[in-house]
C-alpha cells in the first residue's frame, strides 16, 4: 500500500510542477521543479537553497551518484543556482546530468535534457567546481561553475521518504561521445 501511495502523491507532484504523463522530458521549464520530479528528493525553493534544505533530511556528499541531485551554487551567472539529477557516472571526474531549463532548444530555454556531461575541473578533484556540455556550443561550456554538493535520496529523517528516481533519468545508449572527447582536451 505504501509504494501506492508514494507513487500516486509523485504523479500528483509531477502534475502540479507541468511534468505531464507523456515524459520527463517533455517538460519545458524550470530547473527546480524537473529535478524534484526526476529525482524523488522533496524540497522546493530556489535551486541554490536546496543544499542546506536537505541538511537533516536527506543524505548529503561530494561524490556523485546516479539519482543524486547536484546542487549549483548562486552566482551572477545563475543569481537563482541550478539544480540537476545525476543520470550516471562515466567516470571519476565526469558524470551526466537530466536537467532542464539549460541549453536553448528550437530557441527556447526550459526543455528538459538527457545525459549531459558535466566534468569536475576542480583542482583538489573535489566536484566544488564544474564545466558543463552546453548544446548551443555543440561543446564543453567555457564557464566553471561551483557546486554545494550531491543531494542522495536516502532520508536522514525518518519521516521523509525515500527518494524514488525516474527511470527515464538515463537513456539506454547515450551519445556522449562527443562530450566526453571534448572534456578530455
Amino acid at each position: 500500500m505504501r509504494k501506492g501511495v508514494i507513487a500516486a502523491v509523485l504523479a500528483a507532484l509531477m502534475v502540479q510542477a507541468g511534468v505531464a504523463r507523456a515524459g520527463l522530458l517533455d517538460y519545458v521549464g524550470e530547473c527546480v521543479p524537473f529535478a524534484r520530479a526526476a529525482s524523488g528528493i522533496q524540497i522546493f525553493g530556489d535551486a541554490w537553497t536546496w543544499w542546506d534544505q536537505a541538511e537533516g533530511r536527506y543524505a548529503r556528499g561530494f561524490q556523485p551518484k546516479a539519482g543524486a541531485v547536484i546542487v549549483f551554487s548562486r552566482t551572477a551567472r545563475l543569481p537563482r543556482g541550478h539544480v540537476a539529477v545525476v543520470s550516471r557516472v562515466v567516470e571519476p571526474r565526469v558524470v551526466m546530468v537530466t536537467h532542464a531549463n539549460w541549453s536553448r532548444l528550437g530557441g527556447e530555454r526550459g526543455h528538459a535534457e538527457r545525459d549531459v556531461t558535466l566534468t569536475d575541473v576542480s583542482a583538489d578533484n573535489d566536484w566544488s567546481a564544474v564545466k558543463v556540455w552546453y548544446r548551443d556550443n555543440d561543446g564543453l561550456g567555457s564557464s566553471v561553475y561551483p557546486i554545494q554538493g550531491f543531494i542522495y535520496g536516502k532520508p536522514v529523517d525518518p519521516r521523509v521518504p525515500p527518494a524514488r528516481p525516474s527511470p527515464e533519468l538515463s537513456g539506454a545508449a547515450p551519445d556522449y561521445v562527443g562530450a566526453l572527447l571534448d572534456a578530455y582536451r
